[in-house]
């Protein structure tokens, strides 16, 4: 009788959930799908409910994304090129319970659905008045040689980056802007530094943005929270460049960050010319300025011999070489950043670059 109290009164007045002018209906033979006649302590089946409520869900959820930006050094103006979006995220648990109220008679049938909204830090509208006027800095790194995966992996992190905006104050995860790197978010393998050995991964080339960034955050005086050089001496980031100005990451554990201790907010914008990558940040100066030493190779360890393994995967007389020779080295910079006379940062970084040997793999495969 109750079921039937139901369905009688949803097939007069259906049931209307509304949010944004959106709105679904819940008639009798939806409800139908919606009941459980079997159970004793309610008809009101939750699960069947929930799943119903799915294809709503799927509508009305999106993730918070901030815009993103460029900055027209002509006209000293920035413009959006993807415009940010608002948080949405359906309480489900709210809506069943709403749902149950009005089939048992006690609510309107009209249901504004309870969504939470989550507003981006930064509206479209706002970005000329946050104080992006002028180069801040500027880092530069080549990667002449590099296969076309690699290519292809250093200019999408360098996309990930490229029109961020740092507030005041707020410390930048190299890791957490440029997100998952793996295959499943569009990363190719190329080579890179795993368990003390050169191989075949998702994401090689990604190093080569997070050290053009650290180039560019030296050179604009800004305090570095974390940096952490690569195991060995990498030969792209020596094109045109002492070593000791790299920045490796690997997350979780190893990131590359730093802080906006400016009075405004920075601009990230990086892109690829050539074979060159650029990483500019744009903000108000406040009179800074970031002078750096030359590197100082303090001492230098030659390449361990080579090594020759057995590889059963590979056709007998077959080899092929997966690492190749680094000499070793201990490697310093200092960095002293003033302004007005007055001393804001001095820092020495070091790197200890391991001696790398050359790996062949050698095919032992029978016909």
């Amino acid at each position: 009788q109750k079921a039937k109290n139901f369905l009688e009164s949803t097939n007069q007045e259906p049931i209307n959930l509304s949010f944004e002018g959106q709105s679904w209906k819940i008639d009798t033979k939806t409800l139908i799908t919606l009941l459980n006649l079997e159970s004793s302590d309610s008809l009101v089946d939750q699960e069947r409910v929930t799943n119903y409520l799915s294809d709503i869900v799927a509508k009305i959820n999106q993730p918070v994304q901030e815009a993103q930006f460029s900055f027209d050094p002509s006209n000293t103006r920035v413009s959006v090129f993807k415009p940010s979006q608002e948080g949405r995220e359906l309480d489900v648990e709210k809506t069943v319970e709403l749902i149950t109220v009005v089939l048992e008679g006690k609510g309107d049938k009209t249901i504004p659905l309870p969504v939470k909204v989550t507003q981006p830090k930064i509206k479209n509208e706002e970005v000329n008045n946050l104080g992006i006027k002028e180069l801040l800095g500027r880092g530069v790194s080549h990667f002449t040689g590099s296969i076309a995966n690699r290519i292809y992996n250093l200019s999408l992190a360098s996309s990930r980056i490229n029109g961020i905006l740092i507030p005041p104050g707020e410390v930048f995860s190299f890791n957490d802007k440029v997100g998952d790197i793996s295959a499943a978010s569009g990363y190719k393998q190329a080579y890179i530094i795993k368990s003390g050995r050169t191989v075949l991964d998702d994401g090689g080339g990604v190093c080569q943005a997070s050290t053009t960034i650290f180039r560019a955050v030296l050179n604009a005086g800004l305090p570095v929270v974390a940096r952490t050089a690569h195991a060995y001496r990498v030969g792209y980031y020596e094109q045109g460049f002492p070593p000791g100005l790299d920045a490796t990451v690997f997350a979780p554990t190893v990131d590359f960050k730093f802080r906006n201790d400016t009075p405004a907010h920075l601009l990230i914008q990086a892109y690829v010319s050539g074979n060159t990558l650029y990483v500019d940040l744009y903000g108000t100066s406040d009179g800074r300025v970031s002078t750096l030493t030359k590197p100082i190779i303090h001492s230098q360890t030659p390449p361990l011999p080579e090594l020759r393994q057995d590889d059963p995967t590979l056709p007998k007389g077959e080899v092929k070489q997966v690492d190749w020779p680094a000499w070793g080295a201990n490697v310093s910079f200092s960095r002293t950043v003033t302004r007005g006379g007055e001393i804001l940062i001095q820092e020495t970084f070091r790197s200890n670059f391991r001696p790398w040997q050359a790996i062949f793999l050698v095919g032992t495969k029978e016909g």
